[in-house]
């Protein structure tokens, strides 16, 4: 980056490409977290996780796969569409299961069932995650309250994580969707962080990219939190662009003139609920 050598770090720090590698623990994300972890050890058929755009929901996802354990195999759905003969596609790919061209539904579902059980045989359970779940529709996600019931009392196979924004709570709640409803056995909303949590997470970035002092002024960080409501994605927007006006300016600090400035030409602004986007 432009930035890099003026401020004495490398790369990217504040990337809007998810990256565990800069995971912050804020309160918010370890109790999600641990939600997480608490539906994968007790077999939960179902675990909803919702958050706005942008809250940290995908590097939360990143992480899982990273630090999967040996006996789970999971199988990762992002943006998924379609009808419901299309979601068992979507599954076996995700899975590297192979596509053979004109089976159907019937056999599709048998293959996946057949793959399932032979991973249980072998000693793991099959997690299928599924990011954006707010743009499945509600024959799919039907589909999946229906995959759910392979479980038995004896032969725990299958486990769905739906990942998405709080209209997926919305989706849920509704009339239609109460057998699936009562399929959900873990739900999660993961806000913006707290106001206080902006700065240690500023500096945590920073200092995962390599930096040895401090950049952001407090004033500056204070700023940052009111006009990004807490939200990650926001706040990173937020901060390269401030590295980039203080390069630009010489300056080896970001204070409170320089988020200033930044505001007021990306035009952001805090509002009730969700911050405004950049550009």
């Amino acid at each position: 980056m432009i930035y890099s050598n003026h401020f004495g770090i490398s790369g990217r720090p504040f990337s809007l490409v998810p990256d565990p590698g800069f995971l912050f623990w804020s309160t918010n994300h370890s109790r999600a977290y641990s939600m997480l972890e608490y539906a994968l050890a007790t077999f939960a058929p179902i675990s909803v996780i919702t958050g706005e755009i942008g809250a940290g929901k995908t590097t939360l996802i990143r992480h899982l796969l990273s630090a999967a354990a040996p006996d789970l195999r999971i199988g990762l759905v992002s943006n998924a569409h379609g009808d419901r003969g299309q979601l068992l596609h979507w599954v076996l790919d995700s899975l590297r299961q192979p596509l053979g061209r004109g089976l159907s539904y019937v056999q599709r579902f048998s293959q996946l069932e057949e793959f399932l059980r032979s991973e249980r045989a072998q000693g793991r359970h099959t997690v299928l995650i599924f990011d954006e779940a707010q743009n499945l529709s509600a024959k799919m996600l039907e589909e999946l309250r229906c995959l759910s019931n392979l479980n038995d009392e004896n032969d725990e196979i299958l486990q769905i994580v739906l990942v998405g924004q709080p209209e997926l709570n919305e989706i849920i709640a509704r009339p239609r969707m109460l057998q699936f409803a009562q399929r959900v056995s873990a739900q999660f909303h993961l806000s913006g962080m707290p106001a206080e949590a902006v700065a240690p997470y500023i500096a945590h970035r920073l200092y995962v990219a390599g930096a040895k002092r401090k950049i952001f002024t407090r004033g500056a960080c204070e700023l940052i939190a009111a006009a990004s409501n807490g939200l990650p994605r926001v706040i990173n927007q937020i901060c390269d662009y401030a590295l980039v006006y203080a390069f630009a300016e010489d300056e080896r600090t970001v204070d409170a003139d320089v988020i200033r400035q930044v505001i007021a030409d990306r035009k952001i602004q805090s509002l009730s609920g969700a911050a405004a986007p950049i550009g």
